[in-house]
């Protein structure tokens, strides 16, 4: 069996995945734990603590392997730069899990192991470009060209979530800037804390995403409205994506992914941004769900016969 197995692992803000999947995609075995908060070095113990037991749930050792992170590795220095899990930035995390792992690791943006998962068998199978976003508890994307990941000359290609938000208007504008130091990100107006916080910011009501969804449900007029301010920013946003890149697929994931009303509201409202006469790109949540991002770094670790590179 141990010739057919690659691990993957997801390593987020809350939560750390590790997943085994067969040559066909299945899984073989799923576990998590908490992400130790601000503390480097406890991740990495209790990245290598799963690495071990699932190994040995599994009878392999040193199986193929690949992780997904919220941030990027830099070209120029080889760490970890752009993570919204700040105790990431500046640390040689590949270095030191191959060291601890004792064996090399594939490492990406989870946005990227996202639209990996979904071009190689999800959402966007088959479709020759593919954007992924994650609206999650942070904003981030990925691209996929003909099931292959686009990472660009500075490793930041689908770097969607820290540019502004298109049309922004002056009251947009005037909003506390990201933690990046930008204004106006789209990370502070598509996440799911930036929608529950316009909420509460145009209401007085202090709900999280799920309940603003739930009583948008429930036919309450503030929260139908606040949902159409999110509908309408999340298409001007993907519809500067589009007259971009054209993907023949955009694909949702994240907790806003979940939202079934977006796939109808957005397309309905990115048509006049589109610099065209029609929008045929589709807009569909990923067919993983929360899975695809560990699936997607799974996918990134080559079987055990092939180089490494």
């Amino acid at each position: 069996m141990t010739g057919a197995v690659r691990l993957g692992i997801d390593l987020g803000g809350t939560k750390i995945e590790i997943a085994a999947l067969d040559t066909q995609g299945a899984f073989l075995l799923r576990e998590r734990c908490a992400t130790p908060r601000g503390d480097y070095g406890a991740i990495l113990d209790a990245i290598r603590q799963l690495v071990a037991a699932a190994e040995q749930r599994l009878g392999a050792r040193g199986l193929p392997l690949g992780m997904g992170i919220p941030g990027s590795l830099s070209p120029l220095t080889g760490r970890v730069r752009n993570a919204n899990s700040t105790v990431l930035n500046g640390q040689p995390l590949r270095e030191d899990l191959q060291r601890l792992l004792g064996r090399p690791l594939r490492l990406e943006n989870d946005a990227n192991c996202l639209v990996l998962s979904e071009a190689t068998d999800g959402a966007g199978a088959e479709a020759e470009v593919v954007f992924a976003a994650i609206l999650g508890t942070g904003v981030g994307a990925g691209v996929a060209v003909r099931g292959h990941v686009l990472r660009g000359c500075n490793g930041v290609a689908g770097e969607w979530g820290h540019n502004p938000l298109p049309l922004a208007t002056a009251a947009e504008l005037a909003r506390p800037a990201c933690w990046c130091g930008r204004p106006a990100c789209l990370e502070t107006w598509l996440s799911g804390p930036a929608f529950a916080a316009d909420h509460v910011h145009e209401t007085g009501q202090v709900l999280s995403a799920e309940a603003v969804v739930g009583a948008l449900r429930a036919g309450d007029a503030a929260a139908r409205a606040s949902f159409g301010r999110y509908a309408a920013r999340l298409a001007r946003a993907l519809a500067q994506v589009i007259n971009l890149l054209d993907p023949d697929v955009i694909v949702l994931g994240g907790g806003m992914s979940n939202v079934v009303e977006v796939y109808d509201a957005v397309p309905r409202l990115w048509g006049p941004h589109v610099f065209s006469d029609g929008v045929r790109t589709a807009l569909r949540p990923a067919a993983h769900g929360d899975s695809s991002g560990v699936r997607g770094a799974a996918w990134l670790a080559p079987p055990p016969d092939a180089p490494f590179t």
